[in-house]
C-alpha cells in the first residue's frame, strides 16, 4: 500500500481518511473555531463597561475596535495564505492560535482606547493565521463526498461561539469585571494552540487522489508554492471568482443583520431592548445550528449527482430565503415577521458549509490556503465592513426600516452570483 510521511512518521495513505484522525482533527478545529467567534463577540457585551471610566470611549472609539480588527485580519489573511501552501499547516496555526489567545488576555490588562484598540489589532492578526489554512488542512483529512458535513461541523461553532460571546461577557461583567471576561476568553486557547501542534499534515490533495477526483481538479502550477501570483491566478478563475463575489454579498447581508437587528426590533418593531437582543440571539443559535447542519448533509448527498451540487444547492436555498428576508423587514405584525425572520435565518445558514467547501473545491490542494486567504480579504472588504455603516448612512438619509431593505437586495445578487458559478464551473472554459 503506497505510503506518505506525515509528522515524521509513515503512514497509508488511506489512513489518512481514518475516521480517528479526521474527527480528531475536526473536533480541535472546530473547537478553535467557536473560541475564534466567543473572542469577537465577547467585546460586543462589554461595550457599556468601556463607555464608562476610566476609559469614557464614544460610540465612534467603540466601532473602531471591531473595525480595527476586520481590518488587520484582511491584511493579514494573504500573508498566511501564502504561508499555508508553501510548508507545514499546524505550525503556523497553532502560532496564530497562541498570538490572538495572548492578545486577547492582555485586552484585559488594557487601560486605555490605543492599548485595547492595538490589542484587538494583533487579534486580528493570530485570527488571520487560523482563518486562512485551517480550512486548508482540514480539507485534506476528508474525502470529497464526506467535506461538506465536516466543514458544516467546522461552521456550526459560528453561532454558538457568537452567542457564548454575548453569554461570557455578560456573566464575567455581572459577576467580576470585564478584564475577567478578556482572560477566559483567551486562556483556552493556549492550551489548544499546543494540542494543535500535534495534529499530523496530510499529503495536499490526498484526499483527491484516494476519491478518484484527482482528475477533476485545476492544475498544480510549477511556481505557486513560492509566487504571489497565485492570487492573479484565482481572479482569473471565473467560477471561483464568482463564487467569492456571491460571498461577499452574503457577509454584506448577514453582516447588516447581525449589527442592526436588535436595533431594528426595538425601535421599529417597538420591542423592548432586553427582549429584541435576547430573542434575536436565540434565533441566530438555533437556526445556525439547524441550518448549517442541514446544508452540510444536503450538500454532500447532492453531490452525487452534481459535481457542482454545493453551488446549486446554495444559490437556490439563498434564493428562497429572499422573500423571507422581505417579510421579516418589512412586515408589521410580530406573528409574520419573527416566522419569517427564522425561515430568512435557516436558509441563510444553510449555505455556510456547502459554499465553504465549494470554495477549497474549486482549486488545486496546493492553493486552498491562498483561496481562503483571498475569500476572507474580499468578504470582509465588500461585505461586512461596508454594510453596518452604508444601512446607518441610509438610515440617517430616512429610516432604520427603510435602509434594512438593501438586506434582500444583497441576497438576491448572492443567490444570483452562486447560480452563475455553478453554470460557469460546468462549462469547459473555467478562466476569465
Amino acid at each position: 500500500m503506497p505510503v506518505e510521511l506525515i509528522g515524521g512518521e509513515p503512514v497509508p495513505r488511506s489512513g489518512v481518511r481514518g475516521n480517528r484522525g479526521g474527527i480528531l482533527a475536526l473536533a480541535v478545529l472546530a473547537g478553535i473555531n467557536l473560541l475564534n467567534y466567543l473572542d469577537r463577540y465577547v467585546v460586543s457585551a462589554l461595550l457599556p463597561e468601556f463607555k464608562r471610566a476610566p476609559m469614557h470611549l464614544n460610540d465612534f472609539e467603540l466601532g473602531t475596535l471591531m473595525s480595527g480588527f476586520l481590518i488587520v485580519y484582511m491584511l493579514a489573511a494573504p500573508v498566511f495564505g501564502r504561508l499555508g501552501d508553501r510548508g507545514s499547516r499546524p505550525r503556523p496555526i497553532a502560532i496564530g492560535v497562541f498570538l490572538w489567545s495572548l492578545a486577547t488576555g492582555l485586552s484585559g490588562l488594557a487601560r486605555n482606547y490605543a492599548q485595547l484598540l492595538a490589542a484587538r489589532a494583533v487579534v486580528g492578526i493570530g485570527e488571520a493565521a487560523y482563518g486562512t489554512i485551517a480550512p486548508s488542512l482540514l480539507a485534506d483529512f476528508f474525502a470529497r463526498r464526506t467535506r461538506g458535513r465536516a466543514f458544516a461541523i467546522f461552521n456550526m461553532a459560528i453561532p454558538v461561539g457568537a452567542a457564548l460571546g454575548y453569554i461570557v461577557g455578560g456573566v464575567m461583567r455581572e459577576r467580576f469585571s470585564w478584564h475577567a471576561a478578556f482572560y477566559v476568553a483567551g486562556i483556552p486557547g493556549v492550551f489548544l494552540a499546543l494540542w494543535i501542534l500535534r495534529l499530523p499534515d496530510p499529503p495536499r490533495g490526498a484526499q483527491e487522489e484516494s476519491d478518484g477526483a484527482a482528475s477533476a481538479m485545476p492544475p498544480v502550477h510549477a511556481r505557486q508554492a513560492g509566487s504571489w501570483e497565485v492570487y492573479l491566478r484565482l481572479l482569473r478563475q471565473r467560477p471561483y471568482l464568482l463564487t467569492v463575489l456571491g460571498y461577499a454579498a452574503y457577509t454584506f447581508a448577514l453582516g447588516g443583520l447581525a449589527f442592526w437587528m436588535p436595533t431594528f426590533l426595538e425601535r421599529v418593531r417597538g420591542i423592548p431592548a432586553v427582549k429584541a437582543s435576547a430573542g434575536f440571539g436565540e434565533i441566530v443559535v438555533l437556526t445556525g445550528f439547524i441550518g448549517t447542519f442541514a446544508g452540510g448533509w444536503l450538500g454532500d448527498y447532492w453531490l452525487q449527482f452534481s459535481r457542482q451540487a454545493y453551488l446549486w444547492m446554495s444559490g437556490w436555498i439563498t434564493l428562497l430565503a429572499v422573500p423571507a428576508v422581505y417579510l421579516a423587514l418589512g412586515a408589521g405584525a410580530p406573528a409574520v415577521f419573527y416566522p419569517a425572520l427564522v425561515v430568512a435565518e435557516l436558509l441563510l445558514f444553510m449555505s455556510t458549509g456547502p459554499i465553504n467547501t465549494a470554495i477549497v473545491n474549486l482549486v488545486s490542494p496546493a492553493e486552498r490556503a491562498s483561496a481562503v486567504a483571498l475569500s476572507i480579504l474580499a468578504i470582509h472588504l465588500l461585505g461586512d465592513v461596508l454594510s453596518p455603516s452604508i444601512i446607518g448612512a441610509l438610515s440617517v438619509l430616512s429610516s432604520l426600516g427603510a435602509a434594512v431593505m438593501i438586506v434582500p437586495g444583497a441576497v438576491a445578487i448572492c443567490a444570483a452570483l452562486w447560480l452563475w458559478a455553478a453554470r460557469a464551473d460546468a462549462a469547459p472554459a473555467d478562466t476569465i
